[in-house]
């Protein structure tokens, strides 16, 4: 059965809707704050004479007035205390009615009274001109509107500590309880599901690599451990959220720790906007990223493009040769990159904070730790490549490494010997000690390279029966070439015997080794046919009235 049929089970669409309905009402309830009965008087510009920071009068943890100034020398927030104790006193005091809550105007200034019949009236607060400022409005209608608030407060309060206050708040607590616990089974069975689903389907997953071309990059196993890991921390994450939601809905419910819950909802609001106001301010520098990557793109396109046709020699610059063109497009495409992550790297939100600036710090100690190295190692590199030592495929002898060129990179160069062994050197080693290059003389002088031994006979063989055995030799070698001529040099006399030299050319360079052995074969069979001893290593003879080892004079067809 196909996935995409076992998501269309009415059972499994009904669990699904049930659980994300309620996640949906847990976040809601848990983000919601109860609504407030109070008017919040604020105001953008702080007026001289005001606190900057205004202290509250609260009740039950929940702020009802604002203090920004005091009508004598008393600090706001002494103000405010006192009166949080005077409001907790009014509203736990069943024999006050809200409605005994006050307001009398004397002139310029409006006092909040507390009137009940037969007792004098008691002054609560007073609003003058200065204090009314603070509020951008007249003292009147400060007074009155504390007034409504103390009043709405008191009946908050006296509602939320009823029995029946605390009877509907066990209730809901229940409710949301039962709730929680049908979320966290359909949760976690829907977990489950998941995780045996992406177990059991291996042939869709390989159908779906297939598809976007990634069969061959990555294997079902381990695309399969991926999206387990993500599946793993979505459902912890999304468990451990509900969860952290639940304290504050669950303590909302009861008055002695609903301050708690408000300030719990307070963080998680603060947290939240923050989130989404910080994502909507970098949405323009994310913007700019992308445009400033989009056009690095396009500039490393059209520069593989120029570099592609150098290499195919469609496009042909003086001085300029294609074996160049594909290492300096990675070299082009790298400054781009470093140039277009300097450009976008001012954009990238946070990229001023402290942690950019520890992480660069961290990458700046590394780098200096192994920049001398790996430096030496790319100039090298880059040395080797516009000097043309090599390419990949020469058949050279690097550092002793005799074999043919595999990669050749900014760091080492591979070589792979005849006994199919790939020996990786250092570019600062290369460097530093001479290259044969092979291949070198037949791709660019169109010339074959020479192969060259040296032998030594004795005086008593003619030098010209040595040359005509070494160059039959030669000519019987199936790897040399009969473009060039091969010859015999005598390049020494020693005190018994003579050094020759035999230069012969080859076909190919990659069967210089295979050639040099043939080589050796023919000669010691020309001169084991011509009773030719070879002396290698020389031999001392002591003159003991023996006959002289100088030949005698003979032609040279004769010699033959």
């Amino acid at each position: 059965m196909r996935l995409r049929d076992r998501f269309r089970r009415p059972a499994w669409l009904g669990r699904l809707g049930l659980g994300l309905a309620a996640l949906a009402a847990v976040l809601v309830m848990g983000l919601a704050t109860p609504a407030q009965s109070f008017i919040l008087l604020d105001q953008k510009e702080v007026p001289e004479g005001c606190a900057a920071e205004p202290a509250a009068i609260r009740l039950d943890g929940q702020k009802v007035l604002e203090v920004r100034s005091t009508a004598g020398a008393e600090s706001v927030t002494t103000v405010a205390e006192r009166g949080s104790r005077t409001l907790l006193q009014l509203a736990q005091n069943l024999t006050i009615a809200p409605g005994d809550i006050g307001v009398k105007h004397l002139d310029s200034e409006s006092f909040i009274v507390l009137q009940q019949q037969g007792e004098p009236v008691r002054r609560l607060g007073v609003m003058n001109k200065r204090i009314a400022r603070c509020y951008g409005m007249e003292p009147r209608r400060l007074a009155e509107l504390s007034r409504d608030q103390i009043r709405a407060a008191m009946v908050r309060y006296r509602e939320a500590h009823s029995l029946q206050s605390w009877l509907r708040g066990s209730a809901l607590a229940a409710l949301v309880l039962a709730v929680y616990v049908v979320w966290l089974r359909l949760q976690f069975r829907l977990n489950g599901r998941i995780r045996h689903l992406i177990a059991s389907r291996e042939r869709f997953l390989l159908q779906q690599l297939a598809r976007f071309g990634l069969s061959a990059l990555l294997e079902p196993a381990q695309v399969r451990r991926l999206l387990q890991g993500v599946r793993s921390t979505v459902h912890w994450a999304v468990l451990l959220l509900i969860s952290y939601l639940l304290v504050p809905l669950l303590l909302g419910f009861f008055p002695p720790t609903q301050g708690i819950a408000s300030g719990l909802r307070q963080q998680l609001r603060t947290v939240t906007l923050g989130l989404l106001n910080g994502v909507v301010a970098a949405i323009p520098n994310l913007l700019t990223i992308a445009v400033i990557i989009g056009l690095g793109v396009l500039v490393v396109r059209a520069s593989n493009g120029v570099f592609d046709a150098l290499r195919l020699g469609r496009l042909r610059i003086p001085g300029f040769y294609r074996e160049w063109a594909r290492p300096t497009s990675r070299l082009v495409a790298l400054l781009i990159a470093v140039a277009t992550l300097v450009i976008a790297f001012p954009y990238i939100p946070g990229s001023g904070s402290k942690a950019f600036q520890g992480a660069g710090l961290f990458v700046g100690v590394f780098a200096a730790l192994g920049s001398s190295a790996v430096a030496a190692n790319i100039i090298s590199g880059l040395m080797l490549i516009y000097t043309r030592a090599f390419r990949e495929g020469d058949f050279v002898e690097l550092n002793g490494v005799l074999g043919t060129v595999q990669d050749r990179t900014l760091l080492v160069t591979r070589v792979q010997t005849p006994h199919n062994q790939l020996v990786s050197i250092p570019n600062a080693t290369v460097i530093s000690n001479a290259v044969a290059n092979y291949s070198f003389s037949r791709r660019e002088i169109r010339q074959p390279v020479a192969l060259a031994c040296t032998i030594t006979i004795g005086y008593d063989v003619p030098w010209r029966q040595v040359e005509a055995l070494m160059l039959a030799a030669a000519r019987s070698v199936e790897g040399v070439t009969d473009e060039m001529e091969p010859f015999v040099l005598q390049t020494a006399l020693n005190d018994f015997h003579i050094s020759y030299e035999l230069t012969a050319f080859l076909r190919d360079a990659n069967t210089y080794r295979l050639s040099l052995s043939q080589l050796h074969a023919a000669l010691q069979d020309k001169f084991a046919e011509a009773d030719v001893e070879i002396l290698s290593p020389g031999y001392h003879a002591v003159r003991n009235g023996n006959p002289s080892t100088v030949p005698k004079t003979s032609s040279p067809a004769a010699e033959v």
